[in-house]
């Protein structure tokens, strides 16, 4: 009796990894640099662009590169999951179109979560080796955010 529960509950579970299959997921592949694209608002060098493109950009904008794995469900509905948040906290791409208060406080943000080693997520740079931020790149992109941060509050004065 035991074992037919057991057979009972593998299939049940096959037949929902089958089915989960064919939910349909939204796929994050807009323009990353649309009209407002946090250059627009500040100067983003070559440098600083890349590590955003290769460390951030696939949640922190309106484009995701998005790996084979993700056409498998559940983990397509996953990424898409932290993909909206990762958006919801900053987008790049929609950077412009926030109030100034807001645009500093991101900002600072970007500083802090680099500073403290919180971004970009160990779940992400464990398969995106190529994301893992080395010290000097971390202290580029904190020297960029703050910089911007100063030009972004003397447009206020």
């Amino acid at each position: 009796m035991k074992r037919s529960i057991i057979k009972k509950a593998g299939i049940a579970l096959l037949v929902i990894f089958i089915v989960i299959q064919f939910i349909p997921t939204l796929k994050n592949t807009g323009n990353a640099a649309g009209p407002d694209d946090i250059s627009t608002v500040t100067h983003i060098p070559g440098e600083v662009q890349q590590i955003l493109n290769n460390s951030c950009y696939d949640c922190h904008s309106n484009k995701t590169t998005y790996p084979w794995y993700s056409r498998i469900q559940p983990v397509g509905l996953w990424l898409n999951h932290h993909i909206d948040e990762g958006k919801h906290k900053l987008n790049f791409s929609e950077f412009a179109a926030y109030k100034l208060k807001r645009q500093l406080h991101k900002l600072d943000e970007v500083v802090e979560t680099i500073g403290e080693q919180e971004m970009p997520l160990e779940s992400y740079t464990l398969i995106h080796k190529t994301a893992v931020l080395n010290e000097e790149q971390k202290r580029i992109v904190i020297s960029w955010a703050r910089q911007s941060r100063l030009q972004l509050e003397d447009t206020i004065r």
